[in-house]
């Protein structure tokens, strides 16, 4: 049960809410710990529930998903975002990328592959479709991350396609002290507060193919 990732719904359809709690609860690995029905009650029920990942509509009457993550930023909610959505136009999610989102899926999705995308997110991973990708590279005009020593621009490459300490030292032969090292400096160096912030900054300044 301790090791269990757990799991806040934001939908403002009780049936989406209610057949999403009925496969998650299903997985060994997997808790919905609470449903919220808009962008205000996902705020306040993440700060009581404390939840690992949040699974976010963006479309929701009164605070929508974008005010969500504002919201979620000032209350100093450390939750992963996953946001969950029936647009599939690229453009409707990049405001919630850019609020913090750590990627999102459709609601089409595969149910297995919900789950899947769920760990993911939990473990730091940034799941961001090509598209979207592109598009926020597209619209970035900030310089880049010029001031970042060549083995920090390793480092964050690695960081970008999701690996851990363990896996960027194994990849680039060196200690996993030292890779906790470069992390730590790049994070400063970018301005950021997290691998998940680090890892669109990336995408975004071109480091990584989207």
């Amino acid at each position: 049960m301790a090791d269990r990732i757990r799991v806040l719904v934001v939908d403002d359809h009780p049936v989406v809410r209610q057949g999403l709690r009925t496969f998650l609860d299903l997985q060994d690995d997997l808790e919905v710990v609470g449903e919220s029905a808009d962008g205000r009650s996902c705020v306040d029920d993440a700060v009581r529930l404390g939840p690992d990942v949040i699974l976010l509509d963006l479309r929701m009457p009164g605070a929508d998903g974008v005010a969500a993550l504002h919201g979620l930023r000032e209350a100093g909610s450390p939750a992963k975002v996953l946001v969950i959505t029936s647009f599939t136009e690229p453009s409707a999610v990049l405001p919630a990328v850019r609020a913090g989102a750590s990627g999102y899926v459709y609601k089409d999705i595969d149910p297995p592959a919900l789950a899947a995308a769920i760990r993911s997110v939990h473990a730091g991973h940034v799941l961001l479709h090509p598209d979207v990708a592109r598009l926020l590279v597209a619209g970035d005009t900030r310089p880049g991350a010029a001031h970042l020593t060549a083995r920090e621009h390793e480092v964050l490459t690695e960081v970008a396609r999701g690996r851990s300490n363990r896996e960027i030292a194994r990849a680039l032969s060196l200690s996993e002290k030292t890779v906790k090292t470069h992390v730590s400096a790049i994070l400063g160096k970018l301005g950021v507060q997290d691998r998940t912030q680090a890892a669109l900054h990336a995408v975004r300044s071109g480091l990584v193919e989207p």
